[in-house]
């Protein structure tokens, strides 16, 4: 398990939903030391800690985990999912354009 990628995965979410440190960890109530450590990938947690979390920042365990678990289209599509879930209709359609721009020259470079 990659403890400080799954730190920085916490952080990131935490940051996108404009939260402190202390805010997320009263909120999953552990401490704010607790939760430093956590995001500095210093500390495991435990299962209960870690559904908390993935409560309260509205993500899934395996968006958290991806990279300690094996990719599958399931996993990848997932991984998707959560990027866009909180754009607005507008930026979604935008990164559909774009995916679709990529696959094309991937498809158009193998011909």
């Amino acid at each position: 398990m990659d403890y400080k990628r799954l730190g920085a995965r916490i952080r990131e979410e935490r940051l996108r939903l404009n939260l402190t440190q202390a805010q997320l960890a009263e909120a999953i109530d552990i401490s704010d030391t607790y939760m430093g450590a956590i995001e500095r990938g210093e500390r495991s947690l435990t299962l209960d800690t870690l559904v908390r979390l993935v409560n309260r920042l509205g993500v899934t365990i395996d968006y958290l985990l991806s990279d300690s678990v094996m990719d599958s289209d399931a996993n990848i599509i997932e991984q998707f999912k959560q990027i866009i879930d909180c754009q607005p209709l507008e930026r979604k359609q935008l990164a559909i354009n774009v995916l679709r721009a990529v696959f094309s020259y991937f498809e158009n470079e193998n011909t």
